[in-house]
C-alpha cells in the first residue's frame, strides 16, 4: 500500500536516526575473563561484615579524560563503625564511605624482622622443577575482603613475611577490610603494602587521588602497587589501546610516586602483559603472576621483584584459598631492599 506523506516523512526520520546512532570504531570491546586473575576479583570465602565503608558499584563517566585534575575534597576523620559519612567524589554522585585523616609519615619504621620459613600448602600444587619458588627465602601473600577475618600471627608463622593488602579499585571503591587488615598486619610484624585494582572506565588521575586519600603514607611500608589486568568479571568492558593503557598507567604511577616517595610496583598477568607491557616500563619494578611455570618462560627478559606463583594456597590463619608470592632474592637481599624503603 502507498504511504501518506506524513507517515512517510516520519519513517524516513526514524530510519536516519537509527543509522547515525550505531557504534563507531571507538566502541568498547568485550573480552573473556583471564584465567590469570588475582583473587581480589574472585571470591573464595564468605565476605565478613565490613568495618570500613561500603562497596560502591563502579560507573563509567560519559566521557573519559586521560588526566583528571579536578578538586579532591578533604578526607573526613574515621567515625565509629555505626556511622558513615557521605563524601563527594569526582563522579557526580555521593558515595557512602569512611575515609581516614590525611596520611602522615610515622616517626620510625620497624626494626629488622625475622624471616619465617615457607610452610604453605597448595590446593593445586605445581611442580616447578629446578625453578621452584620454594628455593627462594622470603615468601608472602596478598589479601582482600575475600579472605575474611585473618589470624595474622598464625599466617605469619606459616611463612607470610610480607603482605600486599587490597585498598582500592576504580575511583570510588574502598575494600571494606582494608583498614582492619592494614592495622592488624602491622601489629603482627608483617611488612605490608597496599595495592589498587586499576579500572579502565575511570580516569587515571581520579583513581590516584582516591588511593592517596585512603592509604596512609608510612615509613617502612612497601611500595604501592598498581594491579593492571583484563577482568571479564568487571562491569567495565572497555579494552583501550596499548598506547592509551600506557598513558593512563603513567599518570597514575607518577601521582603515587610523588606522594609516597617510592616508585610503584606494577602487578600484571600474562595476557595483559602480552598485549600492553612487553618492552615497556623497564625502569619500574614488576610483580608477575605465573601459576604454572617460572616467570622467565612467559615474561622473557623481564626483571621482577615479586612472583605470584599460586592462586590456590592454603594456610592456617585464613579460611579458603590465598595467593602465594615470593621475593626475588636472598634473605639478606630482602633486608637490604626493605631497609632502602624505610626512610
Amino acid at each position: 500500500m502507498r504511504l501518506s506523506a506524513v507517515p512517510a516523512i516520519l519513517l524516513a526520520c526514524l530510519t536516519f536516526s537509527g543509522c547515525t546512532s550505531s557504534p563507531g570504531p571507538e566502541a568498547v570491546l568485550t573480552v573473556a575473563p583471564s584465567r590469570e586473575m588475582t583473587s581480589s576479583v574472585t571470591p573464595s570465602a564468605p565476605v565478613p561484615v565490613a568495618d570500613v565503608g561500603n562497596a560502591v558499584p563502579q560507573a563509567a563517566p560519559p566521557q573519559e579524560e586521560l588526566s583528571w585534575t579536578g578538586p579532591v575534597p578533604e578526607p573526613q576523620a574515621f567515625l565509629p563503625q555505626t556511622r558513615t559519612v557521605a563524601v563527594p567524589v569526582p563522579s557526580d554522585r555521593q558515595v557512602a564511605l569512611v575515609v581516614p585523616a590525611r596520611p602522615e609519615i610515622d616517626a620510625r619504621p620497624d626494626a629488622r624482622t625475622r624471616v619465617y620459613s615457607h610452610r604453605f600448602r597448595d590446593a593445586k600444587p605445581i611442580n616447578f622443577g629446578s625453578a621452584s619458588p620454594r628455593k627462594l627465602a622470603v615468601h608472602g601473600v596478598d589479601v582482600s575482603r575475600w579472605q575474611g577475618d585473618i589470624d595474622w600471627a598464625t599466617l605469619q608463622g606459616q611463612g607470610a613475611n610480607f603482605v600486599y593488602i587490597k585498598a582500592t579499585d576504580g575511583g570510588d571503591h574502598l575494600d571494606p577490610m582494608f583498614r582492619k587488615n592494614w592495622r592488624n598486619a602491622k601489629q603482627a610484624g608483617l611488612k605490608r603494602g597496599a595495592y589498587h585494582f586499576f579500572y579502565w572506565c575511570r580516569t587515571a588521575g581520579e583513581q590516584a587521588d582516591w588511593f592517596i586519600r585512603n592509604v596512609p603514607r608510612e615509613a617502612g611500608a612497601l611500595p604501592p602497587v598498581i594491579d593492571v589486568e583484563w577482568n571479564g568479571e568487571s562491569s567495565c568492558k572497555r579494552q583501550p589501546s596499548r598506547q592509551h593503557v600506557l598513558e593512563k598507567m603513567k599518570v597514575f604511577m607518577d601521582k603515587l610516586e610523588r606522594h609516597y616517595g617510592q616508585r610503584p610496583i606494577i602487578y600484571t598477568a600474562p595476557d595483559f602483559y602480552r598485549d600492553n607491557l612487553r618492552g615497556e616500563f623497564l625502569d619500574y619494578p614488576f610483580w608477575l603472576r605465573s601459576v604454572a611455570v617460572h616467570p622467565a618462560k612467559i615474561y622473557p627478559g623481564r626483571k621482577w621483584i615479586f612472583w605470584q606463583y599460586s592462586g590456590s594456597g592454603l594456610s592456617h590463619g585464613v579460611d579458603g584459598r590465598i595467593d602465594l608470592n615470593v621475593f626475588h632474592g636472598s634473605e639478606t637481599q630482602w633486608h637490604s631492599w626493605v631497609s632502602a624503603r624505610s626512610g
